[in-house]
């Protein structure tokens, strides 16, 4: 029951197992429907996570600081250990209001990624590297959903280009469209404080470069490319090496889709075979709200539905 409630909420509230060992949880803009007690230990949790990474470090970039208006547009998916209920992973996106063509949209802001440094290799990466906006495209009715993504860890920067399509900067394939320009361009005018980038930054509007990324909140993020995990593929290790200073603080902006395409790949190359089951009844539902009872509610002309009104009685 609480599965079926949590899938028909307005935002997105949803409890499963990851792996025998862990399960995930997701929180939907947090800000605007969980109890003050509750959204506390939810940042004590995120926290915890972050201490074991940063542990020298100031931990007051993004949702870290507990800003409201900031857990009232992000997306929080945490991992725990299901013997002791520890936090051992977190991802955090954020959804932004843009413009294209004319239409408001939300793009879905790929942010903040950290793992347990004794929680890696557990086989839940999935789970922070895709799950997430794969539910929320399966609640759109499968429409493509637009993605960003700020970075300079050649993994990641290979990750995104890898699972989502369409991305620039990315695979050398791929070119900079008038969608990637438009979007980038209100990201970086009016939302590069989503992922802590200061009024001082340079944005490159050829090769998507942020240059001086790290002044805006997310300085204690900043690394060297020799401290950078790599990805197997040398051509985003080489991509980032040579166009990347490290030194000053530059980060890439990558701007994709996930499609029909890419949701395809993370279904049957990325969901491990044990959790298919759980996420298929997930679908099942999602695509009932999406599409099964719009269509039985516009059938019954007898009620009122949201922006449909009953057929007049002759």
């Amino acid at each position: 029951m609480n599965l079926i409630k949590s899938l028909f909420n307005e935002n997105l509230h949803l409890r499963f197992s990851a792996t025998s060992e862990t399960e995930a949880v997701i929180f939907e803009r947090p800000g605007r429907w969980m109890q003050t007690d509750d959204l506390a230990d939810l940042l004590e949790d995120l926290r915890r996570v972050a201490r074991k990474n940063l542990p020298a470090r100031t931990l007051d970039y993004g949702v870290l600081g507990g800003d409201k208006e900031r857990l009232s547009t992000c997306v929080i998916t945490m991992v725990y250990e299901k013997k002791t209920g520890e936090p051992i992973a977190f991802n955090v996106l954020s959804w932004i209001p843009l413009d294209l063509h004319g239409e408001a949209i939300e793009l879905l802001h790929l942010g903040l990624v950290m793992i347990d440094p004794d929680a890696r290799s557990k086989g839940f990466s999935w789970v922070l590297y895709g799950l997430t906006c794969f539910m929320f495209y399966l609640r759109g009715g499968m429409r493509p959903i637009w993605i960003s993504n700020v970075t300079q860890v050649p993994a990641v920067f290979g990750l995104v280009s890898q699972n989502f399509s369409d991305v620039y900067p990315g695979h050398s394939n791929v070119k900079q469209s008038f969608h990637h320009l438009a979007l980038a361009r209100q990201i970086i005018g009016s939302h590069s404080s989503v992922f802590g980038v200061g009024s001082d930054a340079i944005f490159n509007e050829d090769s998507f470069v942020i240059e001086n990324a790290y002044t805006g909140g997310s300085d204690n993020l900043k690394k060297t490319f020799e401290d950078c995990a790599k990805h197997r593929d040398q051509e985003f290790n080489l991509v980032c090496d040579t166009q990347l200073n490290y030194e000053r603080g530059d980060d890439f902006l990558q701007i994709g889709q996930l499609s029909l395409s890419s949701a395809r790949d993370f279904a049957f190359k990325k969901i491990p075979r044990k959790s298919i089951l759980a996420l298929a009844t997930s679908f099942g539902f999602m695509m009932a709200q999406a599409f099964v009872l719009p269509a039985m509610h516009w059938l019954d002309t007898s009620r009122t539905y949201k922006n449909l009104r009953p057929a007049r009685r002759l």
